[in-house]
């Protein structure tokens, strides 16, 4: 890829400040947006306003709109697979935290990541805490509603939410073990990091020397405070993203590109 020597200078001036440096990855729906699931803020895109917590929580009918939105938002995502940029990170063996929920990171080969608001691929009870797999949620929702459609061209967003219209009969399976309801193992807007994964995720900010952020707008604190807790430590913070962020003007250095177009020269000795 030939870059415009403004990103080529960006690229060079970034790379000199975690070079030869323990350097930490976090991202952002960004990132994914290559492997066909769109993100929420990107530049160009209408801003989605997926289901909050209290929402989700708060009516039988909210979890039966989820989930009957999920149902078809699901397949998509289980269908992604990772781009040139999850390769990359995974070929150089760099620590993630994400704030994704696709799996990707892992799916490329990362080893090392830390999944700060939680996965898709498993499905919790509120009530007892039982886990399922996605897939068996999958299954149980086609039992309770085999004429549903799912094979439908719509627009997704990161976690899966479809924008379809919600038949009022739409059937959601109660917790097997306890009667409760399910809910995706992710942590909803509105809702907060679990303490001990917010404690490693401040840990593994304390232990590196350098934070490169690709394909987040920090719109959301969970990723903004890790930010702002290394630069207080005094560390670079690079961040790659196409748009603005939260923490323009803060960080050390930003690059306003396609995540793959840059990373090779960042990554690459």
């Amino acid at each position: 890829m030939n870059l415009s020597p403004a990103i080529q200078f960006s690229v060079e001036h970034a790379r000199n400040h975690i070079r030869d440096r323990k350097v930490l990855v976090i991202t952002g729906a960004g990132i994914s947006t290559d492997s066909g699931i769109p993100d929420y803020r990107g530049e160009g895109h209408v801003e989605r306003h997926p289901m909050t917590f209290d929402t989700f929580t708060g009516s039988h009918a909210s979890r039966a709109r989820y989930w009957a939105r999920s149902y078809v938002g699901w397949q998509r995502i289980n269908e992604a697979l990772p781009n040139q940029a999850h390769q990359l990170i995974a070929g150089t063996n760099l620590p993630v935290i994400t704030q994704n929920v696709d799996g990707l990171h892992q799916q490329a080969g990362s080893k090392d990541v830390l999944e700060l608001h939680g996965t898709l691929s498993r499905v919790v009870c509120m009530s007892c805490g039982s886990i399922i797999s996605r897939d068996e949620m999958d299954r149980l929702l086609h039992e309770l509603n085999p004429n549903a459609k799912r094979d439908l061209e719509v627009e997704i967003s990161p976690d899966g939410d479809a924008e379809i219209e919600v038949s009022e009969d739409f059937l959601v399976p109660p917790c097997s073990h306890c009667g409760g309801f399910y809910k995706p193992d992710v942590v909803f807007f509105g809702e907060s990091v679990p303490q001990d994964r917010a404690r490693k995720a401040d840990q593994l900010v304390e232990n590196h020397e350098a934070l490169l952020v690709l394909g987040s707008s920090l719109s959301v604190n969970s990723g903004l405070r890790l930010i702002k807790s290394a630069l207080k430590q005094e560390k670079p913070v690079v961040v790659v993203n196409k748009g603005p962020t939260k923490a323009d003007g803060l960080v050390t250095a930003k690059i306003n590109s396609p995540i793959v177009d840059c990373l090779p020269g960042l990554l690459n000795d």
